[in-house]
């Protein structure tokens, strides 16, 4: 007779078990090598398939009281027929493992195998013993006999005593204690989820993924707080007004920095004698020389004379012809107005000829400027707050605005430039980060768009009050009075008031309480009074400070410590390098169709607009990730049709490439500036934002450091970028996607955003490792729109 015998993978000195429907069987001694047959007992030599009943062993378990090989909540399986093709021993009773599906395999034999499958060797320890049922016995704790995450049942033995097998009912087993999961059942649908009752797991299962409870708490509060209401949006649409002047100090440089038409001031003294009578038009042919076919006037040099010979006779005669050029002797005379101004740094120093070289200097300090503002100040956001930033950029760039009006020397300018830019920087960053952290995820890049826009106003309007004021101090003077008036009304916490998401990601509940407090009145909704779905906002503060005794700062230096978060951040600065230095290649060559000044500074407005929309319609559409790819690759291909064309293309292509490719940079700038916002947490945003801004001036340094040099480099500059573009690609699928989501508060919120399918796939769905898809879906919606 056959012993129905559970599944393991140990192997036995007997003979070889075959696994069918959860059953193994050894086989008859005819199925053995004589080796083998000699070792087997005697009643398996004489061809008997039941053991001999054997006394009851010390500690067994009783016949009823077997355990279940699988989880006790399963149906147990009938009992299988009774073999018939040997002599029978005392009958037995075996529990079985659990019940076949209707129209299954026939009864087993134990001679042949149950299913026309072939015998294997037995584990020894499934030897039958007398008097036992169906017991567990305790797992080999030898690393040779089961692999330290195996999930497979322990070795099960089966006794003879008892009735005969057929005709038989089966008795179910009661619960008893598996040190293993047995895995699935073999038949069925899967049980649920979740241990018998009373089992024991020896082995460590891998939980699921930590729940965002910050980002969870912030969003309740902020529902709780009346959302995206109308105190919140008018806040958010409050703060698009300080753009305008923040568009007027940022394009400034390129008014007081414009290089008018001039030439050298004509010396009678150093014309020969026939020759200094001549007045106006005369004067200049005579005393300057013309360049090129077009016979311009040269800007920086003079003819020279021969000296008249020593003793010759002086009296009107022929004039001697030039032989030769000098310097500049007596000043410039400018073409004025320039670029709007009678009066300019340029114009009031000289900054032409031999001294052009601190014009770009000029530039390079205001840029640098900006650079070290954004970096230092967007830690000062992260220590401070977004109000005290906000509120002393503007303080000190109303006191340096006035003293650059008041300036006496070129190199004093240069140190009010320097942090002036700085203070500047601070104010937009500040701005920024406040009017993001009050929008829900569906209206931030509508809002971000709003600023951006009323920051091209500001911009379209300096050009406008240059010609008004004609000086480049009252101009200064003016942008002074500017950043004072905005002091004097976004200084009050009622038009700019503290960041709540700020306070509640520090740990500032109490500062939070009031604010919220004000922004729950506003929107019509009582602070104290809860609904069935949502605690009211009061609750949920008094959760929030139960948690958070003391204020929690963060260093940027936690980035380092990060493990996606620091490289999205390497990545997104990256590109704002590219994006923002590869836009005075454009630039340059615009520069031989444009002979003017207000032709490309309003066409570089109106691309910049132009940018502005295109993000409007289609990054909430299509993605952050996909339209910065598309930004990307145009950048890309359009500098490299300039570096392959420059001599083959005509000048409306050379003109059409440098449009496109000034537009896809200013997509790449400001959409990075973006996705830098929305994926660094709340308690290091500003580091992070200002890094990414920081490289941007850096790049845009590109051009003026180069013009330092005299341009000797542009060239190879233009390869870099070029190739620099063209990398970026790559590196853009690594980013993840950050359409539709909350933003992340703490560092580890920010590590959960992952790279996530391109164009197809869960919407809001990241790759997380050791999750199962539906897992890491549930993951990814780690923060309801609030």
């Amino acid at each position: 007779m056959a012993s129905v015998l559970p599944r393991s993978p140990r192997r036995c000195r007997a003979g070889r078990e075959l696994l069918s429907g959860g059953f193994r069987t050894r086989g008859s001694p005819g199925s053995f090598s004589r080796k083998t047959r000699r070792k087997l007992p005697a009643w398996r030599r004489a061809g008997g398939c039941t053991p001999r009943p054997r006394p009851a062993r010390a500690g067994a378990l009783g016949a009823t009281q077997g355990p279940p090989l699988r989880d006790a909540r399963r149906t147990p399986r009938p009992e299988p027929p009774a073999c018939t093709c040997a002599p029978r021993a005392p009958e037995r009773a075996v529990t079985p493992l659990a019940t076949p599906p209707a129209g299954g395999p026939p009864s087993p034999c134990p001679a042949l195998s149950l299913f026309g499958l072939k015998a294997r060797p037995s584990n020894p320890a499934l030897r039958p013993r007398s008097g036992s049922a169906l017991s567990v016995l305790p797992p080999p704790t030898g690393p040779a006999h089961t692999p330290p995450h195996s999930t497979r049942a322990p070795p099960i033995r089966a006794s003879p005593p008892g009735p005969a097998l057929s005709g038989l009912a089966p008795h179910r087993a009661r619960p008893h204690p598996a040190p293993f999961d047995s895995g699935p059942p073999l038949w069925g649908p899967a049980p649920p989820p979740g241990p018998a009752h009373g089992a024991r797991r020896v082995l460590a299962q891998p939980g699921p993924a930590r729940s965002p409870r910050q980002m969870e708490q912030e969003a309740r509060v902020l529902r709780a707080a009346g959302g995206f209401g109308r105190a919140r949006r008018l806040l958010a649409a409050a703060s698009w007004v300080p753009c305008v002047v923040l568009g007027l100090a940022l394009s400034s440089e390129a008014l007081l920095t414009a290089q008018p038409a001039h030439h050298c001031r004509p010396d009678p003294a150093l014309l020969p004698p026939a020759l200094r009578a001549l007045r106006g038009p005369a004067l200049l042919d005579a005393a300057i020389p013309r360049l090129g076919p077009t016979r311009v006037q040269s800007p920086c040099l003079l003819l020279r004379y021969p000296e008249p010979a020593p003793g010759a006779r002086r009296g009107p005669g022929p004039a001697p012809a030039p032989n030769g050029t000098r310097p500049c002797t007596r000043g410039w005379l400018y073409a004025l107005p320039a670029a709007g101004l009678l009066r300019s740094p340029v114009t009031q120093w000289n900054l032409v000829c031999r001294d052009s070289w601190k014009v770009p200097l000029e530039q390079l300090s205001h840029l640098l400027g900006w650079l070290l503002g954004c970096v230092i100040l967007g830690a000062g956001c992260d220590r401070f707050g977004r109000r005290a930033v906000f509120v002393a950029s503007l303080v000190l760039s109303t006191g340096l605005g006035a003293g650059e009006a008041l300036v006496t020397s070129f190199s004093t300018l240069l140190i009010l430039r320097l942090v002036h830019g700085g203070t500047l920087a601070g104010a937009l960053l500040a701005l920024y980060l406040a009017r993001l952290e009050l929008c829900d995820p569906p209206h931030r890049l509508a809002f971000s768009v709003g600023a951006g826009l009323f920051s091209v106003v500001g911009t379209l309007l300096l050009p406008g009050l240059a010609a008004l004021v004609q000086d480049w101090r009252l101009l200064q003077g003016l942008g002074a009075l500017m950043s004072g008036l905005l002091l004097l009304f976004w200084g009050f916490p009622a038009l700019f008031p503290e960041s709540p998401c700020w306070l509640l990601a520090t740990g500032q509940v109490a500062r939070a309480r009031n604010i919220l407090w004000h922004f729950a009145e506003a929107s019509g909704v009582d602070p104290e009074n809860s609904s069935l779905e949502e605690n009211s906002l009061a609750t949920e503060l008094a959760m929030l400070s139960a948690g958070s005794p003391r204020p929690r700062y963060h260093s940027p230096l936690g980035l380092l410590h990060t493990q996606v978060t620091w490289r999205n951040g390497l990545i997104l600065s990256f590109i704002s390098l590219v994006g923002g230095g590869i836009r005075a290649s454009f630039l340059r060559s615009l520069a031989p169709q444009v002979l003017t000044f207000y032709l490309p500074y309003f066409l570089e407005a109106g691309l910049e607009a132009a940018a502005l929309v295109f993000l409007l319609l289609t990054a909430d559409r299509w993605g952050r990730r996909l339209v910065l790819l598309l930004g990307t690759m145009a950048t890309g291909l359009a500098s490299l049709l300039l570096l392959a064309g420059a001599q083959y293309l005509p000048g409306w292509t050379m003109l059409s490439v440098s449009v496109l490719g000034l537009l896809a940079s200013r997509v790449v700038s400001a959409l990075s500036s973006l996705f830098a916002a929305e994926v660094f947490p709340t308690v290091i945003r500003g580091a992070g934002l200002g890094l990414v801004l920081g490289a941007g001036f850096l790049g845009q340094a590109a051009n003026p450091l180069d013009a330092v040099q005299g341009r000797r480099g542009f060239f190879l500059q233009h390869v870099v970028f070029a190739s620099l573009a063209v990398l970026t690609l790559l590196c853009v699928l690594l980013l993840p996607e950050s359409r539709s989501r909350g933003l992340p508060q703490s560092l580890q919120d920010a590590d959960r955003l992952r790279r996530s399918p391109l164009l197809r796939g869960c919407s809001r769905q990241d790759h997380l490792p050791l999750l199962s898809p539906s897992d890491a879906c549930r993951a990814g919606h780690t923060l309801e729109r609030h």
